[in-house]
């Protein structure tokens, strides 16, 4: 019995029927492409690429199978050896780390020659900057505010160097909030190395602040990269450090701990926990009344812990009861956050999935998909992916077949 499902659906869509068809379709298929007569791919080689251990096959197999399949081998089951990168993706992965590198010089920029004033205005100013980047990143996404607030970032700690006393402080303080953003912009595009370079940069100059509510706030951000990563240990280690002493700690700095540490509860598949964690943060939110401009997600999100309940029983396969929420959370999701709707929605999508209404699923997953198209955010095509992946029973049924025509723009080249 055939184990690697996926790469039988593909086979299947294009009308090869047995394995040993496949097998000489795609040696046909690879002879043409390559003009090499002496490609070749046996029935018994087909066999084992739907069986258990599909292993992978040689990168000319792979540029042949992904022109007749329309899907990569890593789509397919395949199994991904470390180091590989799809063939057209070469020229944009030295893009992507020649732009990673000239933005972490922005952490790593040497010490002015001279000294310079710094007057403790351009404090207010920069924090006055950051809520709208905020708002920006709402409405556009990651990959255009990433050089922008980077370069910020690099003139604040250009004047770190030569501030002395509270300004000092004030710019180090203002400093790990840019360093945070930037690490989340990196984590939502899909760069998870320099998302975490960035939230280790976070927590180094929160450390410099001496600023308690800063340094919890850094630990959770890093938290949040763990959580992506799906290490539910670490998630909670990293939470549990940042409410170490929990009395110093504003209420939102709380929230947050608590409801990351719930994520990582869920990836541990603890409810009982994810429930106790959120019911905790919820007595809190009245309380958050600071003028900080970082960390208020909690306040500027309509059902903020409801949303994380949602997700944390989404993760857990609990797909009634995350439904119910995610209906009640969109209700109140303006259209402007478009981001953010399109990941709920695509969660959405999986709860109802995991609740056995497939048809729902699909009609969910079609405006997540398009919103995933438009603002190019990896965490939204992370989430679709896992819904196709929570759709395998039906895989082979229409609406199966619908949904991969549905999600083919989001996963196609990724």
């Amino acid at each position: 019995m055939s184990r690697n499902d996926a790469l039988r659906a593909a086979r299947l869509r294009v009308g090869w029927r047995t394995m040993e068809q496949a097998a000489a379709r795609l040696t046909e298929h690879g002879q043409q492409l390559l003009g090499d007569r002496q490609f070749t791919v046996s029935a018994r080689t087909w066999r084992r690429w739907e069986g258990e251990r599909p292993g992978w096959p040689p990168e000319e197999t792979a540029i042949v199978i992904h022109d007749a399949l329309d899907r990569w081998p890593e789509d397919l089951g395949f199994t991904t050896p470390p180091g590989w990168i799809r063939p057209e993706h070469h020229e944009e992965e030295q893009v992507r780390r020649r732009t990673f590198v000239s933005v972490t010089a922005a952490a790593l920029a040497v010490g002015p020659a001279t000294a310079q004033h710094v007057d403790p205005a351009l404090i207010d100013y920069f924090r006055q900057q950051l809520e709208g980047h905020y708002r920006a990143d709402m409405f556009l996404g990651p990959h255009d505010l990433i050089g922008t607030v980077s370069a910020q970032y690099q003139l604040i700690d250009k004047l770190v160097r030569s501030a002395k006393g509270e300004t000092r402080r004030g710019l180090l303080r203002v400093g790990a909030a840019y360093a945070a953003l930037v690490g989340w912009l990196y984590q939502d595009a899909g760069d998870m190395q320099a998302a975490s370079f960035w939230r280790g940069i976070t927590q180094e100059i929160a450390m410099r602040s001496r600023d308690p509510d800063l340094i919890g706030y850094s630990l959770v951000n890093s938290a949040q990269v763990r959580t992506d990563l799906g290490d539910g240990h670490a998630v909670i280690d990293l939470c549990e450090a940042a409410r170490q002493d929990s009395r110093q700690l504003l209420p939102k700095v709380r929230i947050m701990a608590m409801q990351q540490q719930a994520h990582g509860a869920s990836l541990t598949r603890d409810r009982d926990v994810v429930d106790q964690l959120l019911d905790e943060a919820a007595t809190l939110l009245g309380r958050v009344d600071d003028d900080l401009p970082w960390g208020n997600a909690c306040r500027r999100t309509p059902n903020y812990l409801e949303v994380q309940r949602a997700t944390c029983y989404s993760r857990l396969g609990l797909g009634a009861e995350a439904v119910g929420l995610w209906d009640q959370v969109l209700d109140q999701v303006p259209e402007t956050a478009r981001r953010d709707r399109g990941v709920y929605l695509a969660r959405h999508a999986i709860a109802a999935a995991h609740g056995g209404d497939p048809d729902q699923a699909l009609h969910i997953a079609r405006t997540a998909a398009e919103i995933a198209v438009e603002t190019r955010s990896a965490r939204m095509s992370r989430e679709l992916k896992t819904l196709q992946r929570v759709m395998v029973p039906w895989q082979d049924a229409p609406v199966g077949q619908d949904l991969a025509e549905v999600l083919a723009s989001v996963t196609e080249g990724n």
